[in-house]
């Protein structure tokens, strides 16, 4: 019988960073900058465009060196070398993980098979209906010039596309409207076709399977929305799709030369730099997607090639560890004074929680330590007047990531600098805090941030923020010895779903489950007729 694996906990490294925590958890960082003139120039990194600021934070150059050999006792090297060079480090689905393969121009095998001249074929692909959507010459079966795009996903084939989209908005086709449908909830599909025409609407779909309910569902209801109004054969004509199971979606009507396969080596919360990223391409053109793919190549290289000690996704990586493990931080803030960033937030709470939301190891033991952090956010200057209040007075410790450009894409009198001072003035508060006479007026400071800042949000400058994220979860993933690339947890409430739905249409009551979910699905039952919603 194999012996247990030990715990990282009882690691050397691990030890040596509990006890150096008890050293340290009093420290003030301000007088950490009072004894260290250059902390700033010490704790900081550039790459190209982007700074990242890591000094506001609780550490000493003996937490790097002891973060750092954490990281190199947990085998992140190692793991990342794997995941490049196309290693099935996916351990449950055994499948390589190769979004960088999407990005970097590398080839990279996998079962024997070159990536490279698959992922060309696609975005020559994706190039060349992007370029004829946006001169006319692919148009609606009218013949009319399409005016709005219908992006129908959910998860990594919704986040993703639609935060790039929004981000890159000031680079965007002012004629082409961009659209996103992913809930089942039928209010949101309503709101989203009343003001548009059929005529001059294109609808993408989005599913790696092609079996998505939440997503299948949708086509379907706007299929008929098309064929209502252009005709069964006509409304085929308006879609397009992006998917691993092109026969479903040959199935489903979509002409075989309007499917953009991509492959089972791309993870869903990965897949924006695949196909998943037509809206992108059709929205501001595929030269300067291709722009967002070389700013997060530029990333992979620099993660792949840097020391530790100068890795932006490495330190990123460690100091979540270092506050989720040591010091008991649940939650982890995402703060963009950017309001194109705004979606931000919502596209890393499932890159990070939906890849680290993990409670076995990759050989299935239980894990004896705290995995992944709740990720949360909004954009400054709205969220100070909202859960600031909680950050900078409440009992509980939260660091929080600042983003923000140096130069705005929109001059409007001084809204930019204001927007920039308070950006400042919060990382500056949080450390610092404020003494007062008042026990209500004191702010305890100490409450450590990291601050990111980019030249201008181009899209290069995006693409290296996203796989800067991208590559935080996976050394985070990496040091818990957690896959980061499954997502279980997302079918179970899927399944039962599936077996509860025609529990709904039927008259007699529901006795199968527990008293709780029995009460409400017979409340529901007596209470709702969905035919009359206007009633």
């Amino acid at each position: 019988m194999a012996s247990e694996k030990p715990s990282i906990t009882r690691s050397p490294a691990w030890q040596a960073l509990l006890a150096h925590k008890a050293t340290i958890a009093n420290s003030s960082i301000a007088a950490m900058f009072a004894a260290q003139p250059q902390r700033f120039e010490t704790l900081s990194l550039r790459l190209d465009e982007l700074l990242l600021d890591y000094s506001k934070n609780l550490i000493s150059s003996e937490t790097i060196m002891l973060l750092m050999a954490l990281a190199r006792e947990r085998g992140v090297g190692e793991r990342m070398h794997g995941m490049f060079s196309g290693q099935k480090i996916n351990t449950t689905e055994n499948r390589p993980v190769l979004h960088t393969a999407l990005r970097d121009g590398r080839s990279v095998l996998v079962d024997g098979m070159d990536t490279l001249p698959q992922v060309v074929a696609v975005r020559e692909q994706m190039r060349n209906f992007s370029d004829g959507v946006r001169n006319g010459r692919i148009a609606g079966s009218g013949g009319g010039q399409y005016t709005d795009v219908i992006n129908i996903g959910i998860g990594g084939s919704h986040l993703g596309p639609m935060l790039a989209v929004h981000a890159l908005a000031p680079y965007a086709d002012p004629t082409l409207h961009m659209h996103f449908a992913s809930n089942i909830d039928g209010a949101a599909l309503y709101r989203l076709l009343a003001p548009l025409s059929p005529a001059t609407t294109l609808v993408n779909v989005v599913s790696k399977t092609f079996t998505t309910m939440e997503t299948m569902t949708n086509a379907r209801s706007v299929r008929r929305w098309l064929a209502n109004s252009l005709g069964e054969d006509n409304a085929a004509r308006h879609f397009v799709a992006v998917t691993a199971n092109v026969p479903k979606a040959t199935e489903f009507g979509v002409d075989a030369e309007r499917v953009f396969p991509f492959w089972d080596w791309v993870g869903g919360r990965y897949s924006l730099w695949s196909a998943v990223g037509l809206p992108v391409a059709l929205a501001i053109g595929m030269q300067r997607f291709e722009k967002m793919l070389a700013g997060a190549a530029a990333m992979d290289d620099h993660f792949r090639n840097a020391p530790f000690e100068k890795s932006m996704p490495v330190i990123l990586a460690m100091l979540g560890i270092w506050y989720n493990n040591f010091f008991g931080a649940a939650t982890h803030a995402i703060l963009p004074y950017d309001d194109t960033l705004a979606l931000l937030p919502a596209y890393l709470q499932q890159l990070d929680m939906e890849s680290s939301g993990k409670r076995v190891t990759h050989d299935g033991a239980a894990v004896d330590y705290d995995t992944g952090q709740v990720i949360w956010g909004a954009p400054g200057t709205d969220a100070q007047h909202s859960f600031f209040q909680l950050l900078h007075q409440g009992t509980r410790l939260i660091p929080a990531d600042f983003i923000a450009a140096c130069r705005p894409h929109h001059v409007i009198d001084r809204h930019h600098e204001i927007l920039m001072a308070n950006f400042f003035a919060q990382t500056t508060a949080l450390m610092n805090g404020d003494a007062a006479t008042s026990a209500h007026d004191v702010f305890p400071g100490n409450r450590p941030t990291n601050s990111i800042l980019v030249e201008k949000l181009t899209p290069h400058a995006l693409g290296m923020l996203l796989a800067l994220y991208e590559h935080k979860v996976f050394v985070q993933n990496a040091i818990w010895d957690t896959n980061a690339f499954d997502q279980p947890g997302v079918e179970l409430g899927k399944r039962l779903a599936t077996r509860i739905l025609p529990e709904l249409e039927r008259s007699d009551p529901v006795t199968a489950y527990d008293a709780s979910t029995n009460g409400l699905i017979n409340f529901y039952k007596s209470n709702c007729d969905s035919r009359s919603s206007n009633n």
